[in-house]
């Protein structure tokens, strides 16, 4: 009996800071790859208020002008540590600060430009919402 009756809801949060640079982290959740802060939106949450708790619980950071980049859907990839069906809610947003303080979810982060990113090791989810950033294609 699988322990997920429906897909979850999460958000993904692409956080530049102002040098423009993205927020990439490595976390044991997606092993060898670089993503972004995210997680469960919570019951009775808004897609905007689920990315600013998630970024301050990941990452520290107080995020502001949220810009809606696109969903994806994750059904049981194996890139992931547990079999699991998402729907991602991906968000590009700004910092002011550069003080990322990472809870236990994550182990190493690194800010880089958004075209260095694509030459890192991201998983196949960040590398399209990136590239989408890149196309300016942000409602």
């Amino acid at each position: 009996m699988p322990d997920q009756v429906f897909p979850e809801p999460t958000v993904g949060i692409f956080i530049f800071n102002q040098a423009g640079e993205v927020l990439l982290l490595k976390s044991h959740k997606w092993p060898g790859k670089y993503v972004v802060p995210g997680g469960h939106v919570e019951l009775g949450e808004r897609l905007e208020e689920a990315a600013i708790r998630e970024a301050k619980e990941e990452t520290g950071l107080d995020i502001y002008d949220l810009k809606f980049i696109m969903f994806q859907q994750f059904i049981h990839d194996p890139a992931f540590w547990k079999h699991r069906h998402f729907i991602f809610f991906d968000f590009a947003c700004k910092t002011d600060s550069l003080e990322v303080k990472l809870n236990d979810e994550a182990q190493e982060y690194v800010w880089v430009q958004p075209e260095a990113a694509l030459q890192l090791a991201v998983d196949t989810y960040t590398r399209l919402s990136i590239e989408k950033i890149l196309a300016g294609n942000l409602s």
